[in-house]
C-alpha cells in the first residue's frame, strides 16, 4: 500500500514515517506540509492511503478530503490529528479513520488494515464487466474547431483527465472531451482499465507492460508511440489482466 502523510509538523510525520517503516506490506511515497503540496503528490504518485491532519496553515484537512473525494478513483483518508472536535466534521467526509494523536502503533496498523481491505473491494467492484445492454454508443463525440466529431470508439487508445478536461487520444490524434474520466469508466468499464487515478486504457489494444526510464511501469499500445505510466497502485489489476489475455 502506497502511503502519503500530509501535516505541516515536521516531527508528527518523522514519527508516523518510522512506526510505517515497521510494518510489512506499507511505502512512504510522499511528504506534504500543505494541502497544495498534497494534492500535487496525489496527482503524481496516486497513493493508496491519505494520513492527513487537520489543522494546518492555509487550507484545513476537512476541506482537502472533501476535495480529495471528488476525485475519480481518490485514495482512502484517515485523519491523524491531536484534536477530537472535528470528529464529526471529518466523518462528514469520505474519511476511514480517526486517529488521536500521540497515535498508538496498534492503532495506525488497524487503520492500515481496514483501508488495504476497502482498496481490495474497491479494485474488485472496479474489475466487474459493464452490464452487456448498458454500453449502446459505438463513437466518442469531441468538440473541435470543425464542429462536433465522432471518433470511433474502436480507434481510442486510451483517455487521460487534467483538472477540468479530458483528452481522449485516438488513431488519428487527440480532442478534448466534455465528459469525465469517472463517466467514461462506467459506461465503458468493461473495454478499458484504469491504470493511473488520472488515466484509462483500451484493453483491447495492450500491447505489453515496460519499465520506463524512470522506473515506473507504462503501457504500450498499439499505434501509437505514448506510452501511459501506470501507477503503482494499478500495476497488479493490470498485470492480472495481461494473464488472462
Amino acid at each position: 500500500m502506497e502511503i502519503l502523510i500530509v501535516d505541516d509538523e515536521p516531527l508528527a510525520r518523522q514519527r508516523l514515517v518510522r512506526m510505517i517503516e515497521k510494518l510489512e506490506g506499507h511505502n512512504i511515497i510522499g511528504e506534504a506540509e500543505n494541502a497544495d503540496e498534497a494534492l500535487s503528490v496525489i496527482n503524481d504518485h496516486d497513493p493508496d492511503i491519505v494520513l492527513l491532519d487537520i489543522r494546518m496553515p492555509g487550507k484545513d484537512g476537512v476541506t482537502l478530503a472533501k476535495e480529495i473525494s471528488q476525485l475519480d478513483c481518490p485514495p482512502a483518508i484517515i485523519f491523524c490529528t491531536a484534536f477530537d472536535q472535528y470528529a464529526l466534521d471529518a466523518f462528514g467526509t469520505t474519511a476511514i479513520g480517526y486517529l488521536l494523536k500521540p497515535i498508538k502503533a496498534e492503532q495506525l496498523e488497524d487503520a492500515l488494515g481496514k483501508a488495504q481491505k476497502l482498496n481490495k473491494v474497491q479494485r474488485a467492484v472496479a474489475q466487474k464487466p459493464a452490464l452487456e445492454n448498458k454500453t449502446t454508443r459505438t463513437h466518442i463525440s469531441a468538440k473541435t474547431r470543425r464542429g462536433i466529431e465522432l471518433i470511433p470508439l474502436d480507434d481510442v487508445r486510451y483517455f487521460v483527465a487534467d483538472h477540468k478536461y479530458v483528452t481522449v487520444f485516438h488513431r488519428n490524434g487527440e480532442h478534448l472531451l466534455d465528459e469525465t474520466l469517472k463517466e467514461l469508466e462506467e459506461e465503458f468499464g468493461s473495454r478499458f482499465i484504469r491504470v493511473h487515478r488520472n488515466a484509462l486504457i483500451s484493453v483491447k489494444h495492450i500491447e505489453a507492460i515496460e519499465r520506463a526510464p524512470q522506473g515506473q511501469y507504462q503501457v504500450r499500445l498499439a499505434d501509437t508511440e505514448q506510452k501511459p505510466i501506470i501507477s503503482r497502485r494499478h500495476v497488479s489489476d493490470v498485470k492480472e489482466l495481461l494473464k488472462l489475455m
